[in-house]
């Protein structure tokens, strides 16, 4: 996978350019997957059958997929114990709960305006 790279400019922290890094980072992490997956970590650390458990809907691929994302991206770390099976378990690294903040915001933001969310998805509907 080819990656942007960065080099300091302010052009690549801009993320209204459709080749900035930072739209790169934010495709990313900007997806339901993504985002559930960021809150179920944030509690403690979970092994893949736990999370997937935890993120009700989930495929195993697209689970997978999304842990891979994250970790390439610094946000999640993989530990693997050496037991048989092996015992994989998964966490936030300083970064990932940061963002993690963000997330909750989000999760907070929904609640309080689901019920005008609902009412105007009723008005558009009519």
């Amino acid at each position: 996978m080819v990656t942007k790279q960065f080099s300091g400019t302010a052009d690549e922290a801009d993320l209204r350019r459709a080749d900035s890094l930072a739209r790169e980072i934010f495709s990313d992490v900007a997806n339901k997957w993504a985002l559930l997956i960021i809150e179920a970590l944030g509690e403690r650390t979970l092994r893949f059958s736990e999370l997937r458990d935890e993120v009700e809907g989930i495929s195993h691929k697209m689970l997978t997929q999304n842990l891979r994302m994250l970790e390439r991206n610094g946000l999640a770390e993989r530990k693997v114990h050496p037991t048989v099976p092996p015992r994989v378990e998964y966490t936030l690294t300083q970064p990932g709960l940061a963002l993690r903040a963000t997330v909750d915001l989000m999760c907070g933001w929904t609640h309080q305006y689901l019920g005008h969310i609902e009412t105007a998805r009723r008005s558009f509907d009519t």
